[in-house]
């Protein structure tokens, strides 16, 4: 059986890949996490089968610990928000960028068969044209898109070096355990019957359920070895407008729209080119990219009284 290390694991996308990877009896896997983001009750379905340990990759000591007698790396821990990467430059250069090198270093020194990056779909910026293949150049336009171009960097020099290196551009991943971002945000304040705020509102976005990419990630880090960055999203686009009226009525809300200029760090359309990761990977992709949308409400909605509690 694989043992795994997860960077990032008690975050979103890291514990339902914990999840998906135990539950499954694929790996003996290994979370390190900062909890930053992350969170133990994240990982509440499979805390009893998984080690945790909390700590940084920024720590060497730590990370080296971790990743003892791994096979597989799956690098997951980042400074993971647009926003949040302007807002706190600093910290995003050293967990994507400094901590990156950490992880493929420690990675190295231990032997590790295979890392699995996840890189995302800011680091093509605003393209040209519609839908986006791996082919398109890399022209991030903010902080947190320059921060995976630069990962994406060490990772092609590592994989020179003989170490297999899988790199994933992801596009926006929705699903129960997110926070922070657009789909949460807006669910939150519907539920609460605040205003729902658009910035812009024809930014055209690619979302991808959590299910189809933890399916894509273990594909990824167990089967076979991709030699090239891979897109993956649905490969339809939705408006940042639509997404805030598909959230009113999934809610059945009374929250009024508040429209606010649109934000220039934030790329203005995107949606993958799908044919390489069909080619890749055994997984069914819908036409509704937002077809678990209901799901998240409910996760979120059952999930307020405590949330609230927790605010107070």
């Amino acid at each position: 059986m694989h043992k795994v290390l997860i960077t990032g694991g008690a975050g979103f996308i890291g514990s339902h890949l914990a999840d998906k990877l135990t539950g499954n009896g694929l790996a003996h896997v290994v979370v390190l996490d900062n909890m930053r983001r992350g969170s133990l009750e994240n990982l509440r379905d499979c805390h009893a089968r998984i080690a945790v340990r909390t700590g940084d990759i920024l720590d060497r000591h730590v990370l080296a610990e971790c990743v003892k007698e791994c096979d597989v790396v799956f690098h997951l821990a980042a400074q993971s928000n647009v926003i949040g990467a302007a807002q706190n430059g600093d910290y995003c250069f050293a967990a994507n960028v400094e901590g990156t090198y950490n992880v493929l270093e420690a990675a190295r020194a231990a032997g590790v068969r295979r890392i699995v990056f996840s890189s995302s779909r800011e680091v093509y910026g605003d393209p040209g044209k519609l839908p986006v293949a791996e082919s398109a150049p890399l022209a991030p336009k903010n902080a947190y898109g320059t921060s995976k171009a630069a990962g994406e960097v060490y990772c092609r020099a590592w994989r020179n070096n003989g170490m297999e290196v899988a790199i994933l551009r992801l596009a926006n991943v929705y699903g129960s355990r997110d926070r922070g971002r657009v789909i949460p945000i807006f669910i939150e304040n519907a539920l609460a019957n605040d205003p729902i705020v658009v910035y812009g509102g024809s930014q055209v976005v690619d979302f991808v359920w959590i299910g189809d990419v933890v399916d894509v990630l273990v594909q990824a880090g167990l089967g076979e070895y991709m030699e090239t960055p891979v897109n993956f999203g649905s490969g339809h686009g939705v408006t940042v407008e639509k997404l805030a009226q598909r959230v009113l009525h999934a809610t059945g809300s009374s929250s009024q729209i508040q429209y606010l200029p649109s934000r220039d760090v934030e790329v203005t359309r995107f949606e993958a080119d799908t044919t390489m990761s069909r080619r890749l990977f055994r997984i069914e992709m819908r036409p509704d990219p937002l077809w678990r949308l209901g799901d998240v409400v409910e996760s979120i909605r059952s999930a307020q009284p405590a949330y609230t509690a927790g605010k107070s």
